[in-house]
């Protein structure tokens, strides 16, 4: 594929993948009872969170391996056999504990242990489609998953119990997943899975859920500090600028999946940075568009998106505008580094997501939630200035790592 058509069927995927997460929360918020809506809310966080560190483990090594056709095919192939027996592990201990727990929860989460090897497995190969550069079957997939969950979701009974909501949730996965593997099987067919590589102490997964561990604990930090100091208008206010530029997240999202494959393609440090930097650039003018956007909205049409809460978050869109713009310019620097250099990326994680729990905590108590909302900005962009000043440092070709034997034994002539 050319590169401006990987990376349009590489956005319109992350945008069909978002659009499904927002249509299954808004289907079953209609259907079910308060009650029953949030017992499928932490059903659905447990799985978000599942997906990420999948993503973190198999996705994010998957799309940063750099062999040749036939490598590629076996990281593919081993990546989807890992994936699976994890989360058929993962699913029987969510149905033994959920069976022990009982009750209308337990039932969900028991239902969601049923279904997690679809759902997660399902997700979980736009990675290798994203290695192999194919990302428009990955697109297919998840068109799939989003024609199908719909109106499985709808059609269900009115005040129908989550657990039959999940159900329907993760059996509608099915077409999507029997599609995604069938796409896939043309490249991985002569190919054998080495489950050993995610079990060596060297494997680069372990840092990347160190870093997603350490990112989602600053954010639940950063509720409870505002629950704790804060009032609910504050909590709503922020909640209500973030959900505003979901759209950016959606674009951000794409970057980090499908951004090292595309980057990787250009060599050096400094061909790399420089498409990484344009790419961050056009993200942060696309940033500062839709907050202006936002901005010049009339107050009837901002109450009918987000009711009360308007009012409160439309003075946070300056704040919150800025912070998606740096963000830009640093997610783009945090996937340089990790086509560069992947073990460069945890200390700046850890140190600048604590920072930007800080700031923030400490802008509310200065100036309450407008200092809380610049505050997150100040660290996002110090974040970004961290990550770039370690792009500047790298060298120009970094030395080549060690042929792995297995591969020269699969790719050596018969």
């Amino acid at each position: 594929m050319r590169r401006s058509a990987t990376v349009a069927a590489s956005v319109l995927d992350q945008a069909a993948s978002s659009l499904t997460n927002i249509l299954v929360l808004v289907i079953v918020a209609r259907v079910s009872t308060a009650a029953g809506f949030a017992a499928f809310s932490m059903v659905y966080v447990t799985f978000t969170v599942l997906l990420g560190l999948n993503m973190s483990y198999v996705g994010q090594v998957v799309v940063l391996e750099k062999g040749g056709e036939r490598a590629l095919a076996a990281a593919c192939r081993s990546a989807t056999a890992f994936t699976a027996l994890a989360s058929l592990l993962a699913g029987a201990l969510l149905v033994a504990g959920g069976a022990a727990v009982g009750g209308t929860s337990g039932t969900a989460f028991a239902a969601l242990g049923a279904v997690l090897p679809l759902a997660l497995l399902q997700d979980g190969l736009r990675y290798s489609f994203s290695a192999l550069r194919v990302p428009h079957r990955a697109l297919a997939a998840d068109t799939l998953r989003l024609v199908c969950v719909v109106p499985a979701l709808a059609l269900q009974p009115h005040h129908a119990s989550p657990a039959r909501m999940v159900l329907a949730w993760g059996l509608s996965a099915i077409p999507a997943l029997l599609l995604a593997l069938a796409l896939l099987r043309p490249y991985v067919r002569d190919t054998r899975a080495r489950l050993s590589t995610y079990l060596g102490r060297g494997h680069l997964g372990r840092r990347f859920v160190v870093e997603f561990a350490v990112g989602n604990a600053s954010s639940q930090l950063a509720v409870l500090g505002l629950g704790l100091f804060a009032n609910p208008l504050a909590v709503g206010a922020l909640r209500g600028a973030t959900t505003l530029f979901g759209p950016l997240n959606v674009l951000f999202n794409s970057v980090n999946a499908f951004g090292p494959p595309i980057l990787g393609r250009f060599g050096g440090r400094r061909a790399t940075a420089r498409a990484a930097a344009l790419l961050g650039v056009v993200l942060g003018c696309v940033a500062l568009g839709w907050a202006l956007l936002l901005y010049a909205l009339p107050a009837s049409a901002g109450k009918h998106l987000l009711g009360a809460t308007w009012e409160a978050t439309a003075k946070l869109l300056p704040a919150t505008g800025s912070q998606y713009a740096v963000m830009a310019l640093g997610t783009c620097a945090l996937v340089t580094l990790r086509v560069l250099s992947p073990r460069a990326t945890l200390s700046l994680q850890v140190v600048f997501s604590l920072l930007s729990v800080a700031f923030m905590l400490g802008g509310y108590a200065l100036v309450g939630v407008q200092g809380a909302a610049w505050g997150l900005a100040l660290g996002s962009a110090l974040k970004a200035v961290g990550a770039w000043n370690r792009v500047r440092g790298l060298p120009e070709h970094p030395p080549a790592a060690a042929p792995d034997p297995d591969d020269r034994q699969e790719t050596a002539p018969a």
